[in-house]
């Protein structure tokens, strides 16, 4: 059996805490589903062991002490704690903390926010977006998704998928300019990137013969990529964050010539951190959406 600290039976201290907050042994064995009986034989234990009264017998009826009074409110607090405690615990594995890229949370996570609900409603979920690289201890970070060539050292990586790089603008902008062959972008606003797969490497698998013409720099691809389906100019998509505006119809992709990406998608954790349930079903649920977009 189960003891407190001074050898006090914690099973007779719940049971009696409800007979008395329920005012009788039938009503607290129907709440703790044991018997009448049983209830009884613990609470007698219980009062054998503190060598003081907690009820007074009076035939059928039952009265609690005033030291049982005492010592049932003491319980249903202490109880009350305990329980709170535990349901914290089990809400604190269900919270998974990940952070990704601004550009990543915002064109490919978030439309995909209401299917990871619908599979894992009970996952707590929390994103933050960040471009720098985090300290998962001092920031409160489970795991985070990055796009880099490989893993820093001292973290477990698992690969979820890799990209290609592509023009993109929208179908407006592709009219309005002609763009049917890759010389026609000699004509157009480009939009430059921080990414390595720049306009420069694109002219040339593309076979332009000349140098790709200048253009505003955006940095972030979220920003160029709005630019783009505002009309501004044309982009260098990757194809994982421009996937969904493809398919809606609000960008295109006039030419098939692409580049692969040099980066590529790692869904990654600190070595020897402890792992949880609600945290590799986030991990399982990322690596099929990225089996999916390939």
């Amino acid at each position: 059996m189960s003891t407190t600290h001074e050898g006090l039976p914690l099973r007779s201290l719940q049971v009696f805490e409800a007979a008395a907050r329920c005012g009788g042994f039938t009503a607290a064995g129907e709440e703790l589903g044991i018997t009448q009986s049983g209830v009884s034989r613990q609470v007698s234990d219980l009062e054998a062991t503190l060598g003081i009264p907690l009820f007074v017998r009076k035939g059928a009826r039952l009265t609690v002490t005033p030291a049982g009074e005492r010592l049932a409110g003491q319980l249903a607090d202490t109880f009350a704690r305990m329980w709170s405690a535990v349901a914290e615990a089990r809400r604190s594995e269900q919270v998974v903390t990940i952070s990704m890229l601004p550009s990543v949370a915002t064109r490919w996570f978030a439309p995909r926010l209401g299917r990871f609900m619908a599979s894992y409603p009970d996952i707590d979920l929390r994103i933050t977006a960040s471009r720098h690289l985090v300290d998962f201890s001092a920031e409160g970070v489970d795991a985070a998704l990055r796009y880099s060539p490989m893993p820093s050292a001292g973290l477990e990586a698992v690969k979820l998928g890799t990209e290609t790089v592509r023009p993109v603008c929208s179908p407006e902008y592709a009219r309005a300019l002609g763009l049917h062959a890759p010389d026609d972008l000699y004509r157009a606003t480009l939009l430059y990137g921080d990414i390595p797969e720049d306009w420069s490497a694109w002219f040339a698998a593309a076979g332009c013969g000349q140098s790709p013409p200048t253009g505003p720099r955006l940095g972030d691809d979220g920003a160029i990529l709005q630019a783009a389906l505002d009309h501004q100019g044309v982009a260098l998509g990757r194809s994982l964050l421009v996937a969904d505006d493809i398919a809606a119809g609000r960008l295109v992709a006039p030419f098939p010539v692409s580049l692969q990406a040099s980066h590529a998608y790692w869904f990654v954790r600190p070595n020897g951190h402890a792992t949880s349930k609600a945290i590799e079903a986030v991990r399982l649920w990322l690596a099929d959406q990225f089996g999916k977009a390939e």
